[in-house]
This record gives structure tokens, C-alpha cells and sequence, in this order.
């Protein structure tokens, strides 16, 4: 089962993705006015249930940011063993993970431009898997974190490089540009622990493999993600959490091979599905 955000005719809308369009189920649950309060509400199940038998009703529509009125977005930064190496700092693996926070005005849908804005051109791509919360819970332990995961999707974390160093101890300019990253296409409800356990994330970009490594490799895994954010805050359905990106950013490159108009950017997973989007310079 595949649940997205989409419009059609400048009306927003939630539903079931289907190979030759959209189950509206918006209008089916008039109590949830979004996919994230159908989530906040425990109300996942009930989505995919009212999927069966039901027509589809759209077939010209565009994919939306999955959760467009998500309220909290937290991004594990340098999560992979390769990627501390990047920094090329002599660190060692780090005692703590880090994270910073990004908000959904940054993101876009599948098969929309990621927005190259005129202040920079330092806009760079990172594939990461994406979890949605959908128990609360606080000091949630490891072994029961998985409990708290309603669904999965991909987020191309793009950055504006530049702007994470404006500063020296946040990159939160640098992760927040409107439209510069994306979330979706869709979520995947959450039901078996190898869809997290055994994932490879691929990264292309013009068809070239950029990133490509298995979620198993995390130096902090999920399930710690899940403990340690829970330990200093609540967790709350419909919040989302960053996992992390492979090696292979374009600013590692020499010389960085930094995103432009024209480029194609797909994130891979197999069982969740493929993010794709193109690059536009800013309109003014």
C-alpha cells in the first residue's frame, strides 16, 4: 500500500497511489483533513482498509511534500562510517549522533523541482530513508522502537552548502531553503523489521550512481535514533525523523559536483520505492 499527498485542479488532497492514478480517500474521512492528522490520529490502518474496492478517481494530478503540515522534521547528520571519513578531520566515530532540524517549507514532491535558489549554487543531494512516528512515546528503548514507526518513505535532504557554514555550530540556514529537498513520493506503512534491516539506499544522479550502501551500515541505527531523540523529547505521531545519508554527497567530490538545472536526482529503495526529482534555477 502506497498513501500520498497529490493535487489536482489547485485542490489538495490524500490518498492511495495506484499504477494508473489516485483513490481519493480524503473526502472519505472528513475528520482528518491531511494525511498528518489521519497519522497524529492512529488512523493509518483505517486508510488502508477503506483502499479495498474503492475506483480510482484521479488520473491527472502532482505528487505533493507527502505531509505538507508535518509540525517536527529532526535530520541525523554523518550517520554512515564512510561519511565521517569525508569530513577528512582525523575524527573518530563519535560518541553522540548529531541532529538539526528542518521544516516542511524546504521540501517538495516526487517528480517536482528541487529549487536552486540565486543567493547560491551550492545545492547538493543527499538520499536517506525516512521513518513517520506514529505512537508517542518518551525514553522509548531500543528494543521497542520499531513499536513507534507507523510508515516509511525517501527524502532527498538537499543542502546549500555554503550556508551550513555560516555559523559554527548549527547548519540550519544551509537545511532549510524553500524547495530545495524533497519527501515522498509515498509512505509505506511499516510492517516488517527488514524492510529497515536489510535496505540499500542508491543515489543517481543523471543515471550515475552517486550513493549506494545498506542502512544496516548506520553507525547509529534506527532503533538508536528512535531511543535517543525519545530520550530528550516526546516523540509524537506524525513526526518525522532523517536517517541519515551514504557517502557520495556531491561536495565531497574534487571538485564538488554540485547540483544544476537539468540534473536528475532519484533515491532508490527497494520495497519503498524511487524519489525523483529534477533541478530548476529559482524564478524571480
Amino acid at each position: 500500500m502506497r498513501l500520498t499527498t497529490y493535487s489536482c485542479d489547485g485542490k489538495m488532497y490524500y490518498g492511495a497511489v495506484m499504477d494508473d492514478g489516485m483513490i481519493c480517500l480524503s473526502s472519505d474521512f472528513p475528520q482528518w483533513s491531511t494525511l498528518y492528522e489521519a497519522i497524529a490520529a492512529g488512523g493509518l490502518s483505517d486508510l488502508v482498509k477503506a483502499v479495498e474496492g474503492k475506483p480510482v478517481t484521479h488520473s491527472d494530478f502532482r505528487f505533493e511534500m507527502v505531509m505538507p503540515d508535518t509540525r517536527r522534521i529532526l535530520c541525523v547528520g554523518v550517520n554512515f562510517p564512510d561519511r565521517n571519513a569525508e569530513y577528512k578531520d582525523g575524527s573518530a566515530q563519535p560518541k553522540h549522533m548529531s541532529l538539526f532540524p528542518r521544516f516542511a517549507s524546504g521540501f517538495t514532491g516526487h517528480e517536482r523541482p528541487l529549487i536552486r535558489p540565486p543567493e547560491n549554487h551550492t545545492l547538493d543531494y543527499e538520499g536517506e530513508v525516512a521513518i513517520v512516528i506514529g505512537k508517542a512515546g518518551r525514553r522509548i528503548t531500543s528494543e521497542h522502537a520499531y513499536d513507534h514507526i507507523a510508515a516509511l518513505t525517501l527524502c532527498n535532504e538537499g543542502t546549500i552548502r555554503d550556508w551550513v557554514r555560516h555559523a559554527k555550530f548549527n547548519v540550519t540556514q544551509g537545511k532549510n531553503w524553500d524547495r530545495s529537498g524533497a519527501i515522498g513520493p509515498w509512505l509505506v506503512p511499516f510492517t516488517d523489521p527488514a524492510q529497515l534491516d536489510d535496505a540499500r539506499i542508491i543515489t543517481r544522479v543523471n543515471g550515475e550512481v552517486r550513493q549506494d550502501d545498506y542502512l544496516k551500515r548506520m553507525m547509529f541505527p534506527i532503533r538508536e535514533e528512535i531511543a535517543y531523540i525519545s530520550t530528550f523529547m516526546t516523540l509524537q505521531p506524525g513526526d518525522i525523523i532523517v536517517t541519515g545519508t551514504p557517502t557520495g554527497a556531491g561536495a565531497r567530490f574534487d571538485p564538488p559536483r554540485y547540483l544544476k538545472p537539468g540534473d536528475v536526482v532519484e533515491i532508490e529503495v527497494e520495497g519503498i520505492g524511487t524519489l525523483r526529482n529534477g533541478v530548476e534555477d529559482e524564478a524571480l
